[in-house]
Parts: C-alpha cells; structure tokens; sequence
C-alpha cells in the first residue's frame, strides 16, 4: 500500500505521474531559494554591507561542499529508485544506509577541519578585509551545522528516490518556517534570546536544520516510510565498502558538473565586468531572475531521472521513452510560460531591483530579450541528463557540459565580440545551451548508457556496473 506522498512511478499515465511528481520538488526549490533572498535581506538591512559581503564569501564555499553532496545524493538515489523499481526495498535501505554513513561522517571531518581552517580559507579567497570578521562567524557557525544540514538534503533525495516528493516538501517548509522566523530574533536578540549578529543568521539555520531532520526521522518512523532503519538495519548506516565505491564513483562526475557550470559562470562573470558598473548590475539581476527561470527545468530533470531509475529497475524500458517525451513536452511548456511572462513584463520585473531611471535597466532587458530564452534548451538538457543518469552514465553529461561552457560558450563570446561587440557575452549563452542540448540529444540516442543496469548485491559481495549488457533482454526504447 503506497505510503503518504508516495507514488508508483512506473504505471499510470506518464505526463500526469511526472507533474505530480515535479510540481512539490519545484516547491522544495522555491521555497529554499525564497529562502536564501529572505536571510539575506535580514543580514543587509540589519548588520549592513560588511556582513552581506560575509556571507556570500562563506555561501561560496558552501556551495563547493553541497555540490559534492549532491553528487553523492543523485548517485544513491539513482540506485534506490532502481531497487525501488525492482521492489528490492532491503536494497534501497542498504544504499541509503550507506549514503547516510558515508556523508555523515565525511561531513564531521569536514565541519571540524572547516572551522579550524576558517581565517585562513577566507585568506586564500581573497575575502575583503572588513567582510573578514563577519565572515568568520558565519562560517564556523555554518560548519557546525555542516552534518544536519547534509544529512537533511539525502533524506530528501532518498524520499524522492522512492517516488515520494511531498514528504520533503513539506519537512521544506517546516525549515523555511523556523529558520525565516529564527533570523531577526537571534541577529537582533529579540525578546530572551542573545544578540549573536551574523552568527544568529548562521544558527538559525543550523536550528532550523537540526528540527528538520530530527522531525523528518520520527515521521519516517512513525508512518514505517520505505526507507526507515531500525533494529538490526541500522547496521546499514555503517557504510558497505562496495556500496561506497558506486555511490562515490558516480557521485563525484555529478558533483563535478557543478563545479564546470560555476567555473564557467566565474570566468563569465569576470568578462561582464570588464564593462562598467551598469553592465555588471544589469547581468547580476539577469541571474537573479534566471535563477527562478532555471527550476522548473531542475525539477522537471530530477522527476525524470527518479522516474526512469524505477522503471529501468522494473525493466520497463519501454516508459523510459515515453517519460523521455514527457519531460520535454513539460519542460517545454513550463519554462516556456517562465520565459515568456519575464519578456513580455520585463521592465516591472527588472525595476524591482534597480530604479526605473537606473541606466542599467535597459541593458538587462536587452541582455534577456537575446539570452533568455535558452533556458528551454536548458530545460530539454536536463531531461535528456536526467534518464541517462538514471542508469548510472555520469562521465558523458560531464563531458558534454565541459565542451559546451568552455570551448562553446566561451569561445562565441571571443569569437562574436569583434562582430557583436558586447551582445557576444549575451549570444553565448543561447549558443552554450543549444549545443549542450545537441550533444545530449546525440549522446541519448547513439551512446551506450542503456548498457550495464546498476545492480545492489547481497552484503558482502560485490557491486557490479557494466559487467553484462543487459540491454537486449530488457529492449530498451530508442
């Protein structure tokens, strides 16, 4: 009997399946970006300049280490949602159980060297002098709360993993809740609680995270949701040495994506600014909306991927194609309405952030009447990334993403600037995405990611991928 939010990703109608999937993980991603805006606008108006320039410096680096994380959380719920499918549910506990184990601890060794090592990695990044000290704070604080806050992320990735998006959606909200209200109180020392400044932004949020995850165990508990580890299972959370081995090795491409988009973004980022103040406040907004354009696709991607994994598991490869066709479909028509309402009212959104007599505002509407609408190519991209790595193909899309942010995008922006001028940097990124999308179009359908399912073995042997092709007996679809 399907548990509370859970759903059977591999019967029914697939356009309708993925929707009800995707719309909560849209949510989660609203909510926790919202979010971020929300703390941020506390510490500005609150502490001022010095400490906003903190935090970024520290949410920087903790960007690094969630998309390391991540990586290992879209590894380890590729595996349980294949399992899922196979209705192997010992399988899909035993890889999260690993997961657990294996981030938990890393995240300790992490949070203590991090806070030991905290002047001196703001050293190494340059962080301004006067940002230096409220950065330091922050970041400790950020640390500490460095194992809650990543065990929190796989127990939502692993729900998810099981067809279940709403648990984290909610357990999202409970979060946003208590660390939007903690902010204000502990900056401020509201009432009984103590003044800390920029460290009460911090510890709301390690607050807010500890609730989250404790409340979300119990819940897992008490409703016996798929992926509850009691009695003798915990001794899953002691991390199997094959398990390991698959999580890292296909985590670490993903978490490697990350780093090549900001990487690139970096290094794109460094050529705006070659061009005046305006230019750089034009563009800082147009990733501010595009921020928010990009999450359908996310959302859209991860519901594919979760999808495909339980169906490939369930040897249904003919509902791959077909979920295939409705990610794009969906991607096409939800990030289409996102672009389409943000150039059709691009003056009131963009005057939001600058005044209406601001000389930068033209230059974002003119940056995103050219850039704007190669997040539906992104889109379709993140659906066709989404099913290969599904079957745990993850050097590909890594491939792909490396050619299409560097020698394309980058180079378009060399290349145009003596024809375009400025518009090279703005043509670059429609350029860069439809050449990704060509690519992963190309790699899905001639490469050999259908080959070699990921299997999980009884304890104590070990994990296999790649060592058979299983593609005949299970007729993948085109």
């Amino acid at each position: 009997m399907p548990k509370p939010g859970q759903h059977d990703l591999t019967s029914g109608p697939t356009a309708r399946t993925l929707i009800a999937f995707a719309l909560p993980t849209l949510g989660s991603n609203v909510l926790q970006s919202l979010n971020g805006s929300t703390n941020a606008i506390w510490v500005g108006r609150f502490l001022g300049e010095s400490a906003l320039a903190g935090t970024s410096n520290a949410n920087n680096i903790m960007f690094l280490l969630f998309g390391a994380v991540f990586g290992f959380g879209m590894a380890a719920t590729i595996l349980i949602g294949q399992a899922w499918g196979r209705r192997d549910i010992e399988g899909a506990r035993r890889v999260f159980g690993s997961a657990i184990g294996l981030v938990l601890g890393a995240s300790f060794v992490v949070a203590f060297a991090g806070w030991a090592l905290t002047p001196q990695i703001l050293r190494a990044l340059a962080t301004p002098g006067d940002a230096q000290a409220q950065a330091a704070a922050y970041l400790r604080v950020i640390f500490i709360g460095l194992p809650p806050s990543m065990v929190l992320v796989l127990l939502f990735m692993g729900l998810r993993g099981t067809g279940d998006s709403m648990t984290p959606l909610w357990f999202m909200i409970l979060s946003v809740v208590i660390d939007g209200g903690l902010n204000p109180v502990l900056i401020l020392g509201l009432g009984p609680a103590p003044k800390l400044g920029i460290a009460g932004s911090a510890t709301a949020t390690l607050i807010a995270n500890i609730v989250a995850v404790g409340a979300l165990t119990a819940y897992i508990h008490w409703r016996n949701l798929p992926l509850r580890l009691k009695g003798g299972e915990l001794r899953y959370l002691l991390p199997n040495a094959a398990l390991v081995r698959t999580i890292v090795g296909k985590g670490l491409p993903i978490g490697a994506q990350m780093l090549v988009i900001s990487t690139a973004g970096l290094t794109m980022m460094g050529l705006v600014n070659r061009n005046g103040v305006d230019t750089t406040a034009a563009f800082g907004i147009a990733l501010q909306l595009w921020g928010y354009i990009q999450m359908p696709a996310l959302a859209i991607g991860a519901a594919v991927s979760a999808m495909a994994a339980q169906n490939i598991g369930a040897g249904r490869w003919d509902r791959v194609s077909q979920i295939t066709r409705a990610g794009l479909l969906t991607n096409t028509a939800l990030t289409g309405v996102m672009v389409a309402l943000v150039l059709i009212f691009d003056r009131l959104i963009l005057s939001l952030f600058v005044g209406t007599a601001s000389p930068a505002l033209p230059i974002a509407q003119h940056l995103s009447l050219i850039a704007t609408w190669g997040f539906i190519l992104f889109g379709g991209t993140m659906v066709l990334f989404g099913v290969v790595r599904a079957n745990g193909s993850v050097w590909g899309p890594l491939a792909i993403l490396f050619i299409a942010m560097f020698p394309v995008r980058l180079g378009a922006a060399f290349a145009l600037r003596p024809v375009l001028g400025l518009d090279a940097l703005w043509w670059s990124f429609p350029i860069g995405s439809a050449a990704t999308l060509v690519l992963a179009a190309l790699f899905y359908r001639y490469g050999r990611w259908r080959r070699g399912a990921l299997t999980i073995p009884p304890e104590g042997e070990q994990l296999a991928q790649g060592d058979r092709d299983t593609s005949a007996a299970l007729h993948p679809g085109a």
